[in-house]
């Protein structure tokens, strides 16, 4: 009786765990719906010329205007070599920014994979790719948790600032390490807490749609990355982000390059 009691409270305790992932996913698809449909961002000051504070060029801001929410926390295809015919996976590719940069450098023997969870960014990442003329690109519908992308197929996975709103961080880098080839590199760009949240502040549904209430700490999100196989090759870090968009929120915005070997 012992063992079947424990066997059921396991259960009972993985069901709520899956009960408050399904919650959350639904809490970041309802409001990443809303600003595919109405064009303006929400995790930082809802202005896309907030880019340029992360370090991309007046060109890069108006490469796709339409595809330039406002969105992010750093500038992922500047911080990593994208070579012509590799293919890149954008993790939460939202209306195509960042995978519209790395298609200009990968060109017509390269490929840029977006996969995002919410249906009315890929569709706007596709109407986006028609109009501007990127037949190098493919968006698909998908949980970065459950990647829609076969093993050791991908050069390079970029992401800006996604990663903090998935239930299962782990999960992501386990993925992540499974699509990429080896020497593969990931560049991510991610929201990371210096001090805990109360609570209150985690249940906050505008903080967890925000970027804030599903961060984790940084020595926490490295050991992540690390426990699933990657060797971090190079980290940096933007503090004064705190100030700038998130009211002083103890908190920054991390950027790593990590190698699968």
């Amino acid at each position: 009786m012992f063992i079947k009691r424990n066997r059921f409270l396991t259960l009972d305790l993985f069901s709520i765990f899956t009960m408050d992932s399904k919650k959350i996913k639904n809490i970041v698809k309802k409001k990443y719906s809303g600003i595919a449909n109405s064009s303006c961002g929400c995790c930082s000051s809802h202005d896309p010329d907030v880019s340029k504070t992360f370090g991309y060029s007046d060109n890069e801001v108006n490469n796709v205007p339409e595809a330039n929410l406002g969105l992010g926390c750093g500038n992922p295809t500047a911080l990593i070599e994208i070579k012509k015919g590799d293919i890149v996976l954008d993790l939460g590719s939202g209306a195509g920014f960042d995978a519209f940069l790395a298609a200009k450098e990968v060109g017509e023997t390269g490929k840029v994979i977006g996969v995002d969870m919410t249906i009315e960014m890929v569709n706007k990442a596709i109407k986006n790719a028609e109009k501007y003329g990127y037949k190098n690109t493919e968006f698909k519908l998908g949980d970065i948790e459950d990647l829609p992308v076969k093993d050791n197929s991908v050069d390079i996975i970029i992401s800006n600032c996604v990663i903090n709103l998935a239930p299962n961080k782990e999960k992501v880098f386990s993925e992540a390490f499974r699509v990429l080839k080896t020497n593969g590199k990931l560049c991510v760009s991610d929201i990371v807490l210096l001090e805990n949240l109360s609570e209150e502040q985690k249940k906050d549904e505008d903080l967890i749609a925000g970027c804030v209430g599903g961060a984790i700490l940084k020595e926490e999100y490295l050991e992540i990355v690390k426990k699933t196989g990657f060797f971090i090759e190079k980290i940096n870090e933007d503090k004064d982000i705190s100030k700038r968009q998130y009211d002083g929120i103890a908190l920054e915005s991390l950027k790593i390059i990590a190698i699968k070997k």
